[in-house]
């Protein structure tokens, strides 16, 4: 079991069973695992590399496989690091298709983990699609932000980043999840990213509903806050930027997710990072 995305203080965090995959596992057991665990995710970590060097990782929740997971890719690869006697591991991680740069690091804290997003595409949402959304999640009048609007981020599967107005605002959302379920699905999008942005050196704040998934909300959503990072970056048109989200508070699980947005020839690219502290289970050394 490991506490992902904790706060700096080492509190919090999103909790994630991380196991060895077991090949003669139907992917129906492996969805029993996060629900018999009592998390909202569950990782599992691959016997050998592919052929491109990447440690095969995948991630369920209790209803279905994920393409990626942020803060089950910190808590996957903080296990990785106890498993050694080293300081830090520069590895790289096979999920969903994908084989990206890893990096683990042990903090007084916990261990420190940084991972490679890759490119997040951005787009505008459909009115429609807008509309269902906005309906779903149960925006008051005043919530909105006055001057951000939504926008459809990407970096595998789409999601929408809804801004709002405050955190009074954010913590007043009361979603029909039925409702959010179904449009989701109509729509395609893995959930709604509710978000108030980061000003200065004030951390943004952020809440995320994939009730289509099976997780009505997400303690940590580390991948939605590399998508905050990328809008942010376009709207500014800057060539950089790195924010501080929290997330977490409304569960009573306090969890801070890191995240760098970078503009280059081929688009917006993201790194995204959390603190994680592994609380039981056995150690290997490989």
């Amino acid at each position: 079991m490991v506490d992902a995305c904790v706060r700096r203080d080492g509190r919090g965090g999103s909790p994630t069973a991380v196991t060895d995959d077991d090949p003669a596992a139907t992917d129906a057991d492996r969805r029993a695992v996060a629900a018999a665990a009592g998390t909202s995710h569950a990782a599992f970590l691959g016997p050998g590399r592919t052929s491109d060097g990447g440690w095969p990782v995948r991630f369920f929740t209790a209803t279905a496989e994920l393409s990626g997971c942020g803060h089950g890719t910190v808590a996957a690869q903080a296990v990785r690091l106890t498993r050694t006697p080293l300081g830090e591991l520069n590895d790289r991680q096979h999920t969903g298709g994908r084989t990206f740069d890893t990096v683990a690091i042990r903090r007084p804290a916990g261990i420190e983990v940084w991972f490679d997003q890759g490119l997040v595409a951005l787009r505008h949402p459909a009115p429609d699609e807008r509309a269902a959304i906005v309906a779903a999640i149960g925006l008051g009048a005043d919530d909105p932000h006055p001057t951000d609007a939504p926008r459809i981020a990407a970096p595998g599967a789409p999601r929408m980043l809804v801004p709002v107005h405050d955190r009074t605002a954010l913590f007043r959302v009361r979603p029909h999840l039925g409702r959010l379920t179904a449009a989701c699905r109509r729509y395609g999008l893995l959930g709604c990213f509710v978000y108030v942005p980061p000003v200065g050196d004030q951390p943004g704040a952020a809440r995320m509903f994939a009730p289509a998934i099976g997780v009505d909300e997400d303690v940590a959503n580390a991948n939605s806050t590399g998508c905050l990072a990328a809008h942010l970056l376009d709207t500014t048109g800057g060539q950089t930027i790195v924010i501080e989200v929290e997330q977490g508070d409304t569960l009573g699980r306090p969890a801070s997710v890191l995240a760098s947005a970078r503009s280059g020839p081929a688009g917006i690219t993201t790194r995204v990072g959390g603190l994680a502290v592994v609380r039981d289970g056995h150690r290997r050394h490989n």
